[in-house]
């Protein structure tokens, strides 16, 4: 029995070892794996991908294995907007020809670097001051919130082609986003990201309970469901 175990070990030590070593010479060429955030404009300008040095604070791990398998677009128009676009007969369009495709990895690497990114979390304290209580809202009231009163619509799809471009897409947040994190960032983005787009609106925590309620109610819908 001991020899099973210890031959089980083994294999998920030297699993966990290469992810890290996947993490550090292919993940680190596009992503901020080991921290600090941007701190200055000139350092979030130049982002290529989205920061993951706290990815096991933000992201369901579930979520990221199955992604990373089959990679589709988050940000419409990429990390910064202002690259990504050119002149259209109706005004400024997404230039596709400058996005790149995320690579796709196997089921065990897409795995392994799950459980490796889950790890990451730098921000256990902001996520300790967050309790999302049990609840749903209407479909309805929850898009009058998000829009009508905040005016998130602007920066942020709530369905395909339905929304903003400037941000990532928000009808499958709640499937690949944990609630805490999503309240977290709602309230103070910059405790997260000093130099992130998202403006901080000092929503009152009502308005960000319900705001998280819809953005899980968006991610079961059956078109929407990844």
């Amino acid at each position: 029995m001991r020899k099973i175990i210890l031959v089980a070990f083994l294999g998920l030590s030297r699993a966990a070892f290469a992810a890290d070593g996947m993490l550090q010479k292919d993940c680190a060429s596009c992503h901020n794996i080991t921290g600090p955030v941007a701190q200055t404009l000139k350092e979030a300008f130049a982002k290529k991908g989205p920061d993951l040095s706290y990815a096991g604070n933000k992201y369901r791990q579930e979520w990221i294995a199955s992604w990373l398998q089959k990679p589709t677009r988050i940000r419409p128009a990429g990390m910064y907007y202002g690259d990504h676009i050119k002149a259209g007969a109706k005004g400024d369009e997404i230039d596709a020809a400058t996005l790149k495709d995320h690579v796709a990895l196997s089921k065990d690497d897409a795995t392994a670097i799950a459980a490796e990114l889950m790890k990451l979390k730098p921000h256990d304290d902001l996520i300790a001051k967050e309790k999302i209580e049990p609840g749903t809202i209407t479909k309805q009231m929850g898009e009058m919130n998000f829009d009508k009163f905040w005016g998130c619509m602007a920066c942020h799809l709530i369905e395909p082609e339905y929304g903003g471009l400037s941000g990532p897409e928000l009808y499958t947040a709640g499937n690949r986003l944990q609630p805490e994190f999503m309240a977290s960032f709602i309230r103070n983005p910059q405790a997260w990201e000093p130099k992130t787009w998202m403006p901080n609106k000092e929503l009152p925590d009502s308005s960000i309970l319900k705001m998280v309620r819809y953005l899980e109610v968006l991610s079961k819908e059956p078109t929407n469901a990844q």
